[in-house]
């Protein structure tokens, strides 16, 4: 039997996706660290949702971490979202695969979700809008400079969005088994935001499950071979100036 080269490759990147995995389980606000997995909700697994029709999708499963809290955020303001291989693997040096494996690569996106409770744990029928995108440039992926950061991914809070209480959902999707469907692991975890200082912006949503399809070019995708353009998915990036 023959392979490809693009066969070899995925078959190679989906041998090491059981160790090559990981969680966002910290938070900072504007530079300041919240705390581990403080106002964040989180499993003790970090395996991956493979189901875009999954209520899973939401903000993930199995989540034993329930912060109580609910972190203060000024519109305009940053966040730095920050992802580890495990929950204990922060600063593990011999952890080759910290933050995640460098095969897993694909996109980091954000959406926000307004919510009357953010530490409600019914979180369906909620209304998402992306607040962050960043995808592959041609020659690397988000992924890459998540790694090249420490794990770290800076967001915008948008300065035009109304007060309130709001779910940070925070996603990466790793694409190096993503030929076919199911094969896009996504890995996300919410967390719990209160927005002050804000404007009355009406932003655009969508649902979850709902936001993706396997046929979208950027869940079902062959990243190995010939790839020179990469469609980010979900809607389009929320902004103030729109």
């Amino acid at each position: 039997m023959k392979y490809s080269l693009a066969t070899a490759l995925t078959l190679l990147a989906g041998s090491s996706m059981v160790s090559g995995h990981a969680i966002f389980q910290k938070l900072y606000v504007d530079g300041v660290d919240q705390g581990h997995l403080v106002g964040i909700r989180a499993p003790d697994s970090n395996s991956p949702i493979e189901d875009v029709t999954s209520d899973n999708l939401i903000c993930n499963t199995g989540l034993t971490h329930l912060s109580d809290t609910i972190i203060s955020v000024t519109a305009g303001s940053t966040v730095t979202a920050e992802w580890h291989h495990t929950l204990s693997s922060e600063g593990d040096t011999s952890d080759s695969d910290e933050p995640i494996a460098s095969s897993h690569k694909g996109p980091i996106i954000t959406y926000l979700a307004a919510i009357d409770d953010a530490l409600a744990t019914d979180v369906t029928g909620l209304n998402w809008f992306k607040i962050q995108e960043d995808g592959y440039d041609g020659t690397n992926w988000a992924v890459d400079r998540m790694i090249s950061n420490n794990g770290k991914v800076d967001i915008t809070i948008p300065s035009c969005i109304p007060d309130g209480q709001y779910l940070m959902r925070h996603e990466l999707i790793a694409l190096h088994s993503a030929t076919s469907y199911p094969g896009a692991q996504f890995y996300m975890e919410c967390a719990q935001i209160e927005v002050t200082g804000g404007g009355c912006a009406e932003p655009d949503t969508v649902s979850i499950p709902g936001l993706y399809a396997s046929t979208d070019p950027g869940i079902t995708v062959n990243i190995y071979y010939g790839l020179t353009d990469y469609t980010i998915p979900g809607p389009t990036l929320f902004s103030c100036d729109a």
